[in-house]
């Protein structure tokens, strides 16, 4: 019996990405984004290449009548694999980032993400079987002056990731969230900063960053960091964090605090 994800943010980049090394593996697909014409074109070419089944739906993840529809889809139909992949990021100082654009991220970046995996997440428990990839970001935990309502994003993306983690151990459900650096893909053209603007050896081919995210999910990986050769340092800060939050309960203010 075949498999079903859907795919938001599938137009394009590492979405479209996902879209072709899914079907390879068999997936039927339900492919999610704002452009039309660029979903059907895909669409045709995965059919084509893979025989599988892919329908498209135009929405926009930062409205709510966008939101709701796919709310409705993930509610009403067997989808086994979820990977919320939609995402801006506008680079620009905190006081001079606009109204709109403030709020259309937040909108895709956290509630789209929130929305979708709270859709998902019955049916699949029901069945104890499913997986979730939300995709973040290494932003989640190094701000810039320019990315700071991006990187808050991609934080609560890590931090609400692993949560769930925790909430399905008994589930049967696969949580990961991949953490991408620099990837070759026009989210930097829409942030308003050309990829040309950067030190080009540290970004990676949007091929090459699915193909380790996916090879992480294969893995049981929780976090995927793609372009992190040496694992020790993940695993050091992920046990200095749990080790600072457990530096934190013990009811009393440190000394530093004390009146001289």
């Amino acid at each position: 019996m075949s498999k079903t994800a859907l795919i938001t943010g599938a137009s394009s980049g590492i979405g479209a990405v996902y879209a072709q090394r899914l079907a390879a593996r068999g997936y039927d697909l339900v492919l999610v984004a704002r452009r039309a014409e660029r979903l059907a074109d895909l669409a045709t070419q995965l059919q084509q290449a893979h025989k599988v089944s892919v329908r498209t739906i135009a929405a926009d993840l930062s409205a709510d009548a966008g939101m709701a529809s796919i709310e409705t889809v993930l509610r009403d139909e067997e989808i086994n694999l979820l990977v919320n992949n939609a995402g801006m990021g506008p680079i620009s100082s905190t006081a001079d980032l606009s109204d709109e654009a403030a709020a259309q991220t937040l909108a895709l970046n956290v509630t789209a993400l929130m929305r979708l995996t709270r859709a998902a997440l019955p049916a699949m428990r029901a069945r104890k079987s499913g997986a979730i990839v939300n995709v973040g970001s290494v932003m989640a935990f190094h701000a810039m002056p320019a990315t700071s309502l991006y990187s808050a994003t991609k934080a609560f993306v890590l931090t609400y990731s692993r949560a769930i983690q925790q909430e399905v151990q008994a589930d049967g459900i696969q949580v990961q969230a991949v953490l991408p650096a620099g990837t070759v893909t026009e989210f930097y053209e829409a942030a308003g900063v050309p990829i040309a603007n950067f030190d080009q050896s540290v970004f990676m081919t949007a091929e090459n960053l699915v193909d380790a995210a996916l090879a992480g999910l294969d893995r049981g990986e929780e976090v995927t960091l793609p372009s992190v050769h040496d694992l020790e340092l993940w695993n050091t800060y992920d046990t200095a964090r749990q080790n600072l939050f457990g530096g934190t309960q013990n009811g009393k203010p440190a000394p530093r605090y004390k009146a001289a």
